[in-house]
């Protein structure tokens, strides 16, 4: 699973905490044998299950906003399993929800992959739940057992979250082939035969220069020019296509001897791979400015401010419309570096590219 598939899971698993904060409430609220009797609630554990509901709401909103780090569904984890504690304790394991509130530690990190995090939270949680039965004033036979059930319910969570992600793995590798029959049958049945309907004419136009036939040749070469323009614009459609990006209505290359004046600057240290990625991405900002901009000068510059790298790239051209985003091959860079793409969008072309200098 990607990156934002963990983001949209961590926030599910985030809404289902604070159903169960509210239920839990309403269940001791009502429940006449644990946590102060029908319809009342002791006030330790009315700060608890408050608490809780907070913590829950704070967890789902930092969440939301894409604000939070991978220590925050760490912490959760472990704070899941002190409040399942301390409903367990205070309710004197009986009829309370704490196996609930157990169960629930255990789903939170049964979703993922690593069965390692799932064993350690089941084991904690058999723990704290013993403990748990063991102080209580009353203790049976029934309420032991439900340790052993929790400990069965948190096998089979694992099991359940390790086979689907082998699942998940085999649907990808299907996919991916899927995807590349398809990408190669493309390739083979159109710009495969384009090419060498290229190769043709070249041989054609080849043939007629050693008869001295220039001025045929000259339209074999005029007529080829504008079927490998034809198919530049396909393969280009076709590429940004994959890429899931529109065309964007951006102007026509330069013509020929009309190329702009380049000015740049560069002064940086990183390692290879992000070095890779700026050079690139200053190479696909030259190209934009070259073939689409319609720019007579185009300004690139690359800096260090401590651990950032800052790419600054302007032209005079045309400029990107308020309704197009930034070019498809920069922002995907940039994204896959974990960096900033900040548009300008004044009449003429502005990137603003920062980056940290080390992988993280």
């Amino acid at each position: 699973m990607r990156a934002e598939g963990f983001q949209q899971l961590d926030f599910n698993v985030a809404r289902a905490r604070v159903m169960l904060s509210l239920l839990a409430m309403a269940s001791l609220y009502v429940d006449p044998n644990t946590a102060g009797g029908l319809f009342r609630l002791s006030p330790l554990i009315l700060t608890i299950l408050l608490t809780h509901l907070v913590y829950s709401l704070a967890t789902c909103f930092a969440l939301s906003r894409g604000t939070a780090k991978p220590v925050l569904v760490g912490f959760s984890e472990a704070l899941d399993l002190f409040f399942s504690g301390a409903v367990a304790f205070l309710t004197q394991a009986q009829t309370g929800p704490s196996f609930v509130f157990f169960v629930f530690a255990i789903v939170a990190v049964g979703v993922r992959p690593n069965p390692r995090p799932t064993v350690a939270v089941t084991t904690l949680s058999v723990v704290l739940y013993l403990l748990a039965i063991v102080l209580s004033d009353s203790i049976s036979n029934l309420h032991l057992m439900s340790a052993v059930y929790l400990a069965i319910v948190g096998c089979l969570i694992g099991f359940v979250g390790q086979q689907r992600a082998v699942f998940e793995a085999r649907i990808r590798d299907l996919e991916t082939r899927a995807e590349r029959e398809s990408i190669a049958r493309s390739l083979h049945d159109g710009y495969v035969q384009a090419l060498a309907g290229v190769s043709l004419r070249l041989e054609t136009c080849h043939q007629l220069l050693k008869r001295e036939r220039s001025q045929d040749a000259m339209v074999q070469l005029t007529e080829l020019q504008r079927g490998v323009t034809r198919e530049y614009d396909q393969v280009r459609a076709y590429i940004r296509s994959l890429a899931g990006v529109a065309e964007t209505s951006a102007g026509g290359p330069a013509a020929s001897g009309d190329a702009p004046r380049l000015s740049i600057q560069a002064a940086f240290d990183t390692n290879a791979r992000i070095a890779e990625h700026i050079i690139q991405i200053v190479l696909e900002g030259l190209r934009n400015a070259c073939h689409h901009a319609r720019a007579t000068h185009v300004s690139i510059r690359v800096r260090q401010q401590d651990a950032q790298i800052v790419i600054t790239i302007d032209d005079d051209g045309i400029g990107f419309g308020d309704s197009e985003t930034a070019p498809w091959a920069i922002a995907s860079r940039v994204a896959e570096s974990g960096g900033q793409l900040r548009v300008g969008r004044d009449g003429s072309a502005h990137l603003e590219i920062e980056m940290t200098s080390e992988s993280s």
